[in-house]
């Protein structure tokens, strides 16, 4: 181990000094700045213009072992197209010796015109519990029509022709069963009509409808009905007028009066002649139409012809687009009242009516429609209505009295008149939850007002339905309908008597029917129907009750010629 100490320097020595003397400290400075004013100089070797070189590829082949696989679009199933035929033939039976048969056929001449005919039939041999009159029934029904769709139109004419048999079998309870013996309960109606239509694609003049028809029954009743409706339409800048014309004329006749009191036939007869312009608005969302309908009506055989003024106003406005959409509106009309229309309501009326047109004053509504979702719609509707001469539905008084006509024994129905004030409000409510699967609800609440009548005959305050249908698989499905009638009154007063002169209730009625089919292929189904499903012999009209509970088994087939 070595150990040393150095020194740098001596420590005796002095390093010595010298003096510096700073005159003035050193300011650096930058001077301005200038741009030269001058355009470069370009060399004549820099301006010349470029050569154009060609290019060229110097090629060979090269062995290759590689051969690609030819490609091959991938397949997709189709589903196949479900054919459409243009004629089906449906027959049905079942207990109360029930049948139904339809057929109907369709055949292209050519290019444009068509024929077809339709043939309907539906009878029932009765068998109702505790029924002491005949109350089988049968209607029947054939329906011609020839027609053409062209380029700028198109028209058909419609011969119709039906015959109806039914029963008054709906006698009081406490009727005297040894006057059964002089009743014969069976009552026809005749029905023949002949009409057309006429539809344009170009011009001012659109549509037009008219149809005659003659109507009569087993008593001698008779009645001819003929109208006439055209349409017209003119284009005002981006918006248009439109004006309905109306031609109404009914006229007919009964053998008699319901008290067999009358010397000569009783006669009616009604022209009504309309006219409905109205002028269409859409601006920013809104839907717009104004407009009026004036109606004179001719009493041909009394004098009671008038000049009536309708309101004919809607307004509509997308609240939220599709969602919702707001709608209101005033509304009214001449509606021309018929033997025919009536019996087709209730069937069981007496031959003895009277017929006159029934003033719909003004009908003002509003309310609100839209989608839920894409699938699921509503309509939510409130309405005051304010009618004069409304006809109404009242079982007839009767007296036990063996020289009565066959409708004379309380089990026959006539046709009053009153003025009627209605507030209803509906909804209603469809969906559609797949392909496979609909559904659909609705109601209706009334309150009635009358001015002479004790009662809205026959008019029930609540009625509600619903229905549901899916495909169980692509050959089965199946579906039900459920209808649900409130309380309705009616009076009827024995003229021997006299016991009972208030209204009678008529309870509510629950109906629920259902169906399930079954496709063997494209043409042929089968299927079974249920109707009626609580078996209750409920009444739809004073003394009158259904079949119970009713089984259908039939099939449907669908062809071509």
């Amino acid at each position: 181990m070595v150990l040393q100490f150095s020194f740098a320097q001596e420590k005796e020595k002095s390093i010595g000094s010298e003096e510096v003397n700073i005159v003035k400290p050193y300011t650096p400075t930058i001077s301005d700045a200038s741009k030269i004013q001058e355009s470069a100089v370009l060399e004549d070797e820099g301006n010349t213009k470029k050569e154009t070189i060609n290019y060229s590829i110097f090629s060979f082949p090269v062995a290759s072992t590689f051969a690609p696989a030819k490609g091959k679009a991938e397949g997709v199933d189709k589903e196949a197209k479900e054919k459409f035929y243009n004629n089906y033939a449906t027959i049905a039976a079942g207990n109360y010796g029930n049948l139904n048969a339809e057929l109907f056929v369709n055949q292209e001449l050519n290019n444009n015109n068509y024929v077809g005919g339709m043939f309907r039939h539906f009878s029932s041999q009765g068998g109702i519990n505790n029924i002491k009159l005949d109350d089988w029934f049968y209607n029947t029904a054939l329906d011609l029509t020839y027609g053409a769709n062209l380029d700028n139109m198109s028209w058909n004419l419609d011969l119709g022709y039906q015959n109806q048999v039914y029963n008054w079998y709906g006698l009081p309870m406490d009727f005297d069963d040894s006057l059964l013996g002089n009743i014969d309960s069976k009552h026809a109606y005749n029905g023949i009509s002949l009409g057309g239509k006429l539809e344009f694609n170009e011009g001012f003049f659109k549509e037009a409808a008219m149809k005659f028809s003659h109507f009569s029954d087993s008593f001698d009743s008779s009645e001819n009905r003929f109208f006439v409706k055209p349409s017209l339409r003119f284009d005002v800048g981006n918006q248009f007028v439109r004006t309905d014309i109306t031609v109404d004329y009914v006229g007919g006749s009964f053998d008699k009066n319901y008290l067999n009191t009358n010397t000569e036939a009783i006669r009616y007869g009604f022209t009504n002649l309309g006219i409905s312009p109205s002028f269409v608005i859409q601006e920013n969302g809104w839907d717009i139409k104004l407009g009026a309908s004036l109606f004179y009506s001719m009493d041909n055989k009394g004098n009671d012809s008038q000049f009536l003024i309708y309101p004919n106003i809607n307004v509509a406005y997308p609240v939220v687009e599709d969602l919702m959409i707001f709608y209101a509106g005033a509304e009214g009309g001449l509606e021309q009242n018929s033997y025919m229309d009536f019996v087709k309501e209730n069937p069981f009326l007496s031959p003895t009516l009277a017929i006159v047109p029934t003033d719909r004053q003004y009908d003002v509504f509003a309310g609100l429609k839209g989608k839920l979702a894409s699938s699921v719609s509503y309509n939510l509707r409130g309405s005051y209505t304010n009618e004069r001469n409304k006809a109404l539905f009242r079982a007839n008084d009767y007296t036990e009295d063996a020289t009565n006509e066959d409708y004379a024994f309380g089990n026959s129905f006539q046709v009053v008149y009153d003025d009627v004030r209605t507030f209803r409000f509906s909804g209603d409510l469809k969906a559609d939850f797949s392909e496979n699967v609909s559904f659909s609800v609705g109601g209706a609440f009334n309150s009635y007002k009358n001015s002479n009548e004790q009662e809205a005959w026959n008019l029930p305050a609540v009625e509600v339905n619903s229905s549901i249908d899916f495909n169980i698989t692509p050959k089965w499905f199946a579906g039900a309908k459920v209808f649900y009638v409130g309380e309705r009154k009616d009076l009827q007063i024995n003229l021997t008597d006299a016991l009972v002169t208030s209204p009678t209730k008529l309870g509510s009625y629950f109906d629920l029917n259902s169906h399930v089919g079954y496709k063997y292929n494209s043409q042929l189904t089968a299927f079974l129907k249920l109707n009626n499903m609580t078996g209750k012999s409920y009444q739809k009209w004073m003394n009158y009750p259904v079949q119970g509970f009713q089984v259908m088994v039939g099939a449907n087939f669908k062809f071509d010629f």
